[in-house]
């Protein structure tokens, strides 16, 4: 795999029956974890750690930062963000793949400074299973 643009990781939000970019983000990331599950007893062998595959709890978070594309999308994701609401969004990994399920915006900070536009940080935890499609 050749190196990719980092902008063309796309974050998305659900626009009916489809996805929409919401947010020109200038600087974006998504992390996966997973938690284990710890069963380490007298028999363990050499009294190692033993894990039990398959358990523990999964997650992802995005984060990103940059600029609206419009007042529309602004008031979008503010309202989601204060009525605590989790909707589909999607993630376009390029030449990697689409991760998409639902999510919730869990930090939205906004700055600007004296002589440049005003920006905004954000941040969203999964909220239940999701799916991956390769390219």
């Amino acid at each position: 795999m050749t190196a990719q643009k980092g902008k063309d990781l796309l974050l998305r939000v659900v626009d009916g029956a489809s996805f929409t970019a919401v947010a020109g983000l200038r600087a974006r990331q998504i992390a996966f974890n997973a938690e284990t599950v710890d069963v380490t007893n007298a028999d363990s062998a050499g009294r190692w750690r033993e894990l039990l595959a398959g358990a523990g709890m999964r997650r992802a978070s995005i984060s990103g930062s940059g600029v609206f594309r419009d007042q529309a999308s602004d008031l979008r994701l503010r309202q989601m963000f204060f009525d605590g609401i989790i909707d589909a969004f999607q993630i376009v990994v390029p030449d990697f793949g689409t991760i998409s399920g639902l999510f919730q915006i869990t930090s939205l900070e906004y700055r600007g400074d004296h002589a440049g536009e005003v920006t905004f940080d954000m941040a969203l935890d999964s909220a239940g299973p999701l799916s991956f499609v390769s390219l």
